[in-house]
């Protein structure tokens, strides 16, 4: 071969693997550009429990600062205003009644089925080859309690700071695929100890030992300490909300089958005193705060690890509590306090960044699984009645929304459609409610009974009743009559 023709033979086959090279690259596997999903939960957190929602009373930094990178409905709604069911809702899509459970006490009864089970969060996203991961407080119905029954691996059983380290330490591990962390934190959930721990002092019973009493004890020590407790109170808690009094014609459902149906709530509402129940909203804040350290741990990972512009976070709780409205503590009940949570949004350069929706309606427990599959490009399960929240969250084609948004509870129904909220209990005298909450946000005037407000009344039973059709809530077709 003469020179010339080697050089040019050379030249060729150094293009030709140049090129072949090239074709690898541009035809072989392709990073997946589809985000990280970070699911955060905590425990009995109602809406107002942020200090970005203007309450001076607490300091929740981490949550402040999610809130500003991204958008925080002011009206999210839990499917029932309790663990079980509740988390059930977040798992699902589905309404706590399409398994026939009401309470936590029926979760063992619960009829969840196996494509219930295939059609979870965890499942889907682990099928469309996501790293599906759980850590924390699970408390789900029995035939799903176990995560890897529904898709995840079991990051840790901890659900305090443990939680926040596993996530912290998984979030910045090596990652070969998009991940969903799902992080379900316990508190404020150890707020409930006090007034039971309280109720068993007065039994001249001893303290719940569990960890949960152990935190709220170890916090409520604080204020103990002082050697004017009532100097204390008047210093440093929460004043009582407006609504602390009884409402006019509460339905008598709420006091024979929420209220009596555990005897430390009927020993509160009737014997705590004015600064016993600002004490209880002191521990409520220091509990909440003590959680958004936690939740900081986790966002901090995550900006530690240079993920923030590919993760979609999500934060909301499982429901409320009453925090000393309508002198009632815990949750169970239809009241905002127990069904209103947070719910917030970010996911930077997709979502803005700041925004606060008064006006949508969201029930986090449908809208959360069409939401991450939006996101992900998942196909979302037929049949569900939840929306995917993202034109919202990007403000994109939000003209069209629901016009209504439904809570369940053991013992009632709530429907809510803006300006009107109607509530029906299963028994008992005013079974019906009715609550302007434009003029009465406190929920203090049932207008169920008043003349002006029959036609408004009527509509909204016929749209509960239609709801409970459509769904097929034998619970509720019980009880729930637009004839009523």
């Amino acid at each position: 071969m003469k020179r010339r023709e080697f050089i040019t033979a050379t030249a060729a086959t150094a293009i030709g693997l140049a090129l072949g090279q090239r074709a690898l690259a541009t035809d072989g596997p392709k990073p997946d550009s589809r985000p990280n999903v970070l699911f955060i939960m905590t425990d009995q957190q109602h809406a107002g429990m942020m200090s970005c929602t203007g309450n001076k009373w607490l300091k929740t930094p981490a949550l402040d600062r999610l809130a500003a990178s991204g958008i925080r409905f002011e009206r999210a709604y839990a499917c029932n205003p309790v663990c079980v069911p509740s988390r059930f809702s977040l798992q699902t899509g589905l309404m706590p009644s399409a398994i026939g459970m009401g309470q936590n006490g029926d979760s063992a009864r619960a009829a969840v089925t196996d494509i219930m089970l295939r059609q979870s969060l965890g499942c889907i996203f682990q099928k469309a080859g996501y790293e599906t991961v759980y850590g924390g407080k699970v408390h789900l119905p029995k035939k799903m309690n176990n995560v890897q029954k529904i898709g995840y691996r079991n990051l840790t059983g901890d659900s305090r700071q443990g939680l926040a380290d596993a996530c912290a330490k998984f979030i910045k591990g090596q990652h070969t695929k998009p991940f969903f962390l799902f992080a379900s934190f316990i508190n404020p959930h150890d707020i409930c100890y006090m007034a039971i721990n309280d109720f068993s002092r007065s039994q001249a019973q001893a303290p719940a030992g569990n960890i949960d009493s152990k935190t709220c004890e170890a916090v409520l020590d604080r204020a103990r300490k002082s050697k004017d407790i009532s100097a204390f109170v008047e210093k440093n808690c929460p004043p009582l909300p407006a609504n602390h009094g009884l409402p006019e014609a509460e339905p008598e459902c709420i006091t024979q089958k929420y209220v009596n149906a555990r005897p430390f709530r009927a020993y509160i509402r009737e014997k705590w005193t004015k600064n016993q129940w600002r004490l209880h909203r002191w521990v409520y804040c220091r509990l909440t705060e003590m959680v958004d350290k936690e939740i900081g741990i986790v966002l901090d990972s995550l900006r530690e690890a240079g993920l923030e512009n590919n993760t979609l976070i999500i934060f909301t709780s499982d429901h409320g509590d009453m925090d000393s409205a309508h002198k009632m503590e815990h949750k169970s009940v239809l009241y905002e306090e127990s069904i209103r949570v947070p719910f917030i949004m970010s996911y930077k350069g997709r979502i803005h960044a700041g925004v606060v929706d008064d006006t949508h309606l969201v029930s986090n427990g449908l809208d959360l699984l069409p939401t991450l599959c939006d996101y992900a490009g998942i196909e979302t399960p037929q049949g569900l009645e939840g929306i995917s929240l993202r034109p919202l969250a990007e403000r994109k084609n939000t003209k069209q929304w629901r016009d209504f948004v439904i809570s369940e509870s053991q013992n009632g129904r709530m429907l809510q459609t803006g300006r009107f909220k109607y509530c029906i209990y299963d028994s008992g005298r005013d079974r019906e409610q009715l609550i302007d909450l434009k003029r009465d946000p406190g929920e203090m005037k049932n207008l169920a009974k008043v003349d002006d407000y029959k036609d408004i009344l009527h509509r909204h039973r016929q749209l509960l009743r239609d709801w409970v059709q459509k769904i097929g809530d034998r619970i509720a077709d019980e009880y729930v009559d637009a004839g009523t």
